[in-house]
């Protein structure tokens, strides 16, 4: 009997794989890699590897999370070293607990190798610090949209103002709605936010504001997923610790980063 491994691949930036993600790949007889994983990881696979791609886009989900789960299970009953490739972490909105449930309910071998979450690397990359002493105690990984078969509803009542950071995941396309809940339940309009798409890659662009100005500015640069959308006093830091779009060739070659 093979084992899987579902490993968390990093924000984007494939320097910030884990060295533990790394070496997986590598040994890895069969990867199935989801939409976000930088291709600069796939290259180093052995070449006997069998690359299966599980990317999803919104309404669009060329193999469905059913078949995924399956072909874990039978490439590692093949006697198989199956590595799970997901973009950033495998436990925060990457569905990593529901195939780990499914590995243990087949009697398959599995490890969860964690990996940086967007929610942290874009806005380190961005000069956000998700926490400051003098800014703010607490932070919350937050789904932009409910998922059907998940939560029905997304508490915005309580962390409009029970939170300092908010991470909000998946929610360019109801940014309108999330900024509206967030100010009726108490967020002061003047709040910073900022948009960070596509986070420590080299196509990274950030745009800050309020959150009463911030659907206009989204709107006005075509800000587009995947992006990170920041909440909280934090994001005043942003003209002082902004280093990463101010860097000369910022995207360092994958074999250095290695």
């Amino acid at each position: 009997m093979g084992k899987v491994y579902l490993v968390g691949a990093g924000p984007g930036d494939p320097g910030l794989i884990t060295v533990k993600g790394l070496r997986l790949i590598r040994s890895a007889d069969v990867i199935l890699y989801d939409r976000l994983v930088n291709e600069a990881l796939l290259s180093e696979a052995k070449h006997s590897a069998e690359l299966i791609y599980c990317g999803k886009l919104p309404h669009s989900h060329p193999l469905k999370q059913e078949a995924i789960n399956h072909l874990l299970v039978l490439n590692a009953r093949k006697n198989r070293t199956v590595v799970r490739l997901k973009g950033g972490d495998p436990f925060i909105f990457g569905r990593g607990g529901e195939e780990a449930a499914f590995l243990a309910k087949e009697g398959i071998a599995f490890e969860i190798v964690p990996g940086i979450t967007a929610g942290i690397a874009a806005p380190a990359y961005a000069g956000i610090p998700a926490t400051h002493r003098k800014f703010a105690s607490s932070i919350a990984f937050v789904a932009g949209h409910p998922k059907s078969g998940g939560a029905e509803k997304i508490q915005w009542d309580k962390l409009a103002t029970g939170v300092d950071t908010l991470a909000i995941y998946m929610g360019v396309a109801g940014l309108p709605n999330i900024v509206s809940e967030l100010v009726s339940h108490g967020r002061t309009p003047s709040t910073p936010v900022a948009l960070i798409e596509w986070g420590t890659t080299v196509h990274q662009r950030t745009v800050a504001s309020t959150l009463s100005g911030i659907v206009e500015e989204a709107a006005k640069h075509h800000i587009q997923s995947p992006a990170m959308i920041i909440v909280g006093e934090v994001v005043r830091l942003r003209q002082e610790l902004k280093w990463f779009e101010n860097m000369e060739g910022p995207f360092s070659v994958v074999r250095e980063a290695f």
